[in-house]
């Protein structure tokens, strides 16, 4: 990982579209098959659409039919996993460890070989295609 960036909410909002701030900056949710990378197949890498921070490859994605694009596993050190008690459940976030982006939630219902979900919002995340 690279040097941690830290932006007031008001640094962040000059640069962020409004969904994107409401999303990564405030753990909001894009509504379920709405996103444009839900169904990607497209080859690259997934990066943090706040701050560029590769997070995903396009090998670790899978058709979950959850609504949202779904990893089985991150780049090493590329998320930071946190208890989330909201909305009357028990969840695991997951945010971006460089610049602390709520990208989504993380499951144990994933596939084999890591049995993990990481359900990521669309608007959380850029993909870079493989040339």
């Amino acid at each position: 990982m690279t040097e941690k960036i830290i932006k007031t909410k008001e640094e962040w909002k000059e640069i962020l579209t409004p969904e994107e701030y409401s999303v990564c900056r405030e753990k909001g949710t894009e509504p379920p098959f709405t996103g444009k990378y839900n169904a990607s197949n497209t080859p690259g890498i997934y990066t943090c659409s706040c701050c560029g921070e590769k997070l995903f490859t396009s090998e670790a994605k899978f058709a979950s039919s959850c609504g949202w694009p779904s990893f089985n596993k991150t780049l090493p050190g590329a998320v930071v996993e946190h208890p989330d008690y909201t909305h009357g459940m028990i969840r695991t976030e997951v945010t971006c460890a460089r610049c602390d982006a709520h990208l989504g939630h993380v499951f144990n219902d994933g596939p084999a070989p890591t049995g993990l979900r990481y359900c990521i919002n669309s608007v959380s995340i850029a993909l870079v295609e493989k040339d």
